[in-house]
This record gives structure tokens, C-alpha cells and sequence, in this order.
């Protein structure tokens, strides 16, 4: 009897041994795994130069001209993935990719249908992806290059990675970026890297921020209109929106200081200083809140424009339902320009998020012609 125990015991230590071996051998491989993994993303990582020139397809058959008013569309398109009815898991959700080629598509022609019926000069587009998993890897950049025969189209990626491994199931490979259309002449295009704070390994796989800028002639005139997309840090602890926006002061007023016109617009993930924060309260502080931009890193006279009667962006933590009361709303979508850019109209479009997460913004301006400005310097 003593030796059957015995026995028993000694089998139950060697089946214990084993299984522990088994463990130790499969957290071996799944460590060794996500080594090779990191590895092979740190190799493979999108490391722009701080300034890249950018190819502009197509000419763009309007000219630039004092007194004349100019249109300026921006539309956070969301990468046809985020319309009224999902969530998103950064955001509260569950949500990580899209659900179907039709879904993809269904968005894209419905916000296509928004930019040819707005029909503005200049259209800034962010969210846009080329060759996504996230979005059944249409080519949206492509689509939105088609809308108008004669506008120029530009593009410049800020997110670019072979396999984003995170959450279950994961996003996978992203190609993305910025696209600007205008009917303007554009002289030249670059892709100017904005500083960010995540260090390696978490680096690899996120955003590589940029602006996206188009110098345009102006008609009997040295100077030039410089148009600027940009879409600013989201889900950090505030000090790379700090950074971004410094960064995007300092290429304005370089501009400006050489009598250039400017504006930039765009998705900024904050408020804009013009915008009544009173109108969109914070609603649960586990999730995103927006702060304030700050306008005195531009100096005076710069203008902030949004129009706040209509919110622009809304939380993902559930899909969109405008009855619900515990809805979260903002205001991350606006414009900001020179001071020798006269302003007409800034009006927020309630597409009511059908598209996207965001609502589009249109801007109405004039370039204050040379003389103009002389005078009103004496």
C-alpha cells in the first residue's frame, strides 16, 4: 500500500513537471514572439524626415486673388469606419474595425456627397486611409482624388505601421494620413513633422503627427496664401498637444513675418480659444476631455474660429443616439488665421454624424489686399 502511494506521488510530481515545463515552454514562445515582433516594427518604423516635399497631382485652374472670397472645407473623415452607428475602444466602446467593404464605402460616397455639395475651394480631409485593416484597406485617398477633374490633390501620411498588435481583435496594418484638395495653383507642398512624446516600444506603433502645407501664388502679388491641414495629438496627457501647437505657431508666424497669408485648419482635439466651453460640459472623466488651445503662442490679432452652435466631434463610447442625454459633444474642429485674412463666415454643417465621428466646418474669407493692410498699419 506504502509503495502504491508512493508510486502515485511520484506521478503526480512528473505530471505536475511536465504541465509546469509546458507552461514555461509556451511563455517562452509567446515572449520570444513578441520580441521578434517588436523587433521587427522597430525595424520596419515610419521615421520621417522633419520636412518632406509632397507631390501635388493636378493643377488646379483658379487663381488666388485680393478682395475675393475663398472656401475652406475640414472634415475629420473618421477612415469611413466611424459613422453614427459605432463605438470605438479608445473612446468608452468596444469597437476596432470597420465591419464590411459596404460599410466603408457607404460612408465614404456619403461624405463625398457632402464635399461636391459644398463644393469649397480648398477641402482638408483627416482620418484618410489608403491601405488600412481597420478599413477593409480601401483606397479612400484615391476616391477623394476622383471627386473634381481639375482640383490639385495632396497627400501626406501620419500614420503608417505593418501590424498595430493591440486590443483583441487588433487593428493591424494602417496606412493613413492627410489630404488636401483645392482648385488653386500650388507653387509646392510639405510634410512637416510635428514633435511627439511617446518613446520606443509604444512609438512604433502610433501616429506620426504632421502638417500638411500648400503655398499658392496670389495674383499681382510676391506673396503667397499658405494653407495648412493638420490634425493634432488626441489621447495623450496634454504635453504633445502642447509641443504640436507650438510648433504649428512657429510655422505660421514664420509665414506671416514674410507677409504671406495664412490659414490652418483642421482637427486640433482641443478647444479653440473663441469657443464657449459652458456649451459642452464634461459629462464622465474617465473619457476624453478637451482643453484650451492656447491662442497666446500665435501672438495678437490671430483669429480662432469655430462655430459652437453645432458641435463637431462626439464621444464613441456608444453609438450615436441625439436623445440620449449622456451624449458627449465637442468642439475639436476649427480654423486659425493670419491677421491680414478677413473673415466672412465660419458655419459648422450638422451632417448629424452619419458619416463620421465628426461634423465638417466651412470658411468664408478675403485676403486684405497689400494696400489695405499698409493702411491700417498707419
Amino acid at each position: 500500500m506504502k509503495e502504491e502511494k508512493t508510486t502515485k506521488k511520484h506521478r503526480g510530481w512528473v505530471i505536475f513537471k511536465r504541465i509546469t515545463g509546458v507552461v514555461l515552454i509556451l511563455i517562452f514562445l509567446a515572449v520570444a514572439a513578441a520580441g521578434a515582433l517588436v523587433g521587427y516594427l522597430s525595424l520596419r518604423e515610419y521615421k520621417p524626415g522633419d520636412i518632406e516635399a509632397v507631390t501635388v497631382e493636378g493643377e488646379g485652374g483658379k487663381t488666388v486673388r485680393f478682395g475675393e472670397e475663398i472656401t475652406v472645407l475640414t472634415f475629420n473623415t473618421g477612415y469611413g469606419a466611424l459613422d453614427a452607428g459605432e463605438d470605438f475602444f479608445m473612446d468608452g466602446g468596444s469597437g476596432v474595425n470597420a465591419d464590411s467593404v459596404e460599410q466603408v464605402n457607404a460612408n465614404i460616397a456619403g461624405i463625398s456627397g457632402i464635399i461636391s455639395e459644398v463644393d469649397a475651394d480648398v477641402v482638408f480631409l483627416q482620418e484618410v486611409d489608403r491601405d488600412s485593416n481597420r478599413s477593409k484597406h480601401v483606397d479612400q485617398a484615391e476616391i477623394y482624388a476622383g471627386l473634381e477633374a481639375d482640383d490639385s490633390f495632396a497627400y501626406a501620411t501620419n500614420f503608417r505601421c505593418d501590424f498595430i498588435p493591440y486590443p483583441i481583435p487588433p487593428i493591424g496594418k494602417v496606412e493613413a494620413g492627410l489630404v488636401t484638395l483645392s482648385k488653386f495653383q500650388t507653387l509646392e507642398a510639405e510634410r512637416i513633422a510635428l514633435p511627439t512624446t511617446y518613446t520606443w516600444p509604444v512609438r512604433v506603433a502610433q501616429l506620426k503627427r504632421c502638417l500638411l502645407l500648400e503655398r499658392i501664388p496670389i495674383h499681382n502679388s510676391d506673396k503667397q496664401l499658405v494653407i495648412v491641414n493638420l490634425h493634432l495629438e488626441a489621447y495623450d496627457d496634454g504635453e504633445a498637444k502642447i509641443a504640436q501647437t507650438q510648433e504649428l505657431a512657429n510655422v505660421l508666424k514664420s509665414e506671416y513675418e514674410k507677409g504671406n497669408y495664412c490659414i490652418a485648419g483642421g482637427d486640433f482635439n482641443q478647444f479653440l480659444p473663441s469657443v464657449d466651453e459652458d456649451r459642452y460640459p464634461v459629462i464622465n472623466e474617465e473619457y476624453f476631455q478637451a482643453k484650451v488651445l492656447d491662442g497666446s503662442l500665435f501672438g495678437s490679432d490671430w483669429n480662432f474660429l469655430a462655430d459652437d452652435s453645432v458641435p463637431t466631434a462626439r464621444l464613441l463610447n456608444q453609438p450615436y443616439d441625439p436623445s440620449d442625454s449622456s451624449t458627449q459633444y465637442y468642439m475639436l474642429d476649427g480654423f486659425i488665421t493670419s491677421p491680414n485674412v478677413s473673415v466672412n463666415l465660419v458655419q459648422t454643417l450638422d451632417e448629424g454624424f452619419e458619416y463620421s465621428d465628426h461634423n465638417p466646418m466651412l470658411l468664408n474669407v478675403t485676403l486684405i489686399g497689400e494696400e489695405n493692410i499698409e493702411e491700417s498699419e498707419e
